[in-house]
């Protein structure tokens, strides 16, 4: 029953997240920590980002911005390392507590940058991926920021949906080795990731014909309304 519900969930991750350019990780986090528990959750989920970015990617290939995607992965790789080095030390009702507020602050966070939103340079992005990376490390996703961030290069549609996927790609397999570097990764959260990967990864294929069909107000709406119910969601485990 736990496996049928991650790949139900997990299909409408990844149609989501082929459609906006994020939010699997949003809805299926509350998922993953209640069958799994917080600690697991993270690097499961970071199994299942890397195969649910790969279809992205691949799906966007021919318009990824590799000069946009290679200054955000200088410094997002690095810190997604570091990130993930101090999440293994910290305990688990405090990592829950983390995925609940970030996910919470994110929505007026993403409202700030959507009304001051300047043309970022490389240089900028560069910046900005060691800080991103280095919360991705511990807290699953940053979605809800790398959207903005690449939309503010000038990326829009295909080219944002390949750039992104391509540099959350690298960041997650950076997350993944760090995880097996520590002995964080048995064989039975592999197949867990495994598992909700392929779920992700069909559906981010499924959402290509839905992309220019999602009107900019849906967008922010669903994102805002998925980061406000996951991040409750584990508030409220963490404090059971």
């Amino acid at each position: 029953m736990g496996y049928l519900i991650v790949l139900t969930v997990g299909l409408a991750a990844g149609v989501l997240s082929g459609v906006i350019g994020t939010g699997s990780s949003m809805l299926l986090m509350p998922v993953l920590v209640f069958l799994y528990g917080p600690q697991q959750a993270v690097p499961v989920m970071a199994i299942a980002a890397i195969m649910g970015n790969l279809g992205k990617a691949l799906s966007w290939w021919r318009e990824i911005d590799w000069k946009a995607c290679s200054a955000y992965c200088a410094t997002a790789v690095p810190g997604a390392m570091l990130g993930v080095r101090t999440l293994l030390a910290l305990p688990p009702h405090v990592v829950e507590c983390a995925l609940g507020v970030f996910f919470i602050a994110m929505v007026p966070v993403r409202r700030w940058l959507a009304r001051h939103s300047v043309r970022l340079t490389l240089f900028q992005l560069m910046l900005i991926g060691a800080a991103v990376g280095f919360i991705t490390g511990i807290v699953v996703s940053t979605g809800p920021i790398t959207v903005p961030v690449f939309m503010g290069y000038g990326l829009v549609k295909g080219a944002f949906l390949g750039t992104e996927a391509a540099g959350s790609l690298a960041v997650y397999i950076a997350k993944v080795s760090m995880f097996n570097h520590a002995d964080a990764l048995p064989p039975h959260v592999v197949a867990d990731g495994l598992i909700t990967g392929v779920s992700i990864m069909l559906g981010t294929f499924g959402a290509r014909r839905i992309v220019a069909r999602m009107s900019p107000v849906a967008f922010r709406l669903v994102v805002d309304g998925l980061m406000l119910s996951s991040g409750l969601s584990l508030l409220f485990a963490a404090s059971r």
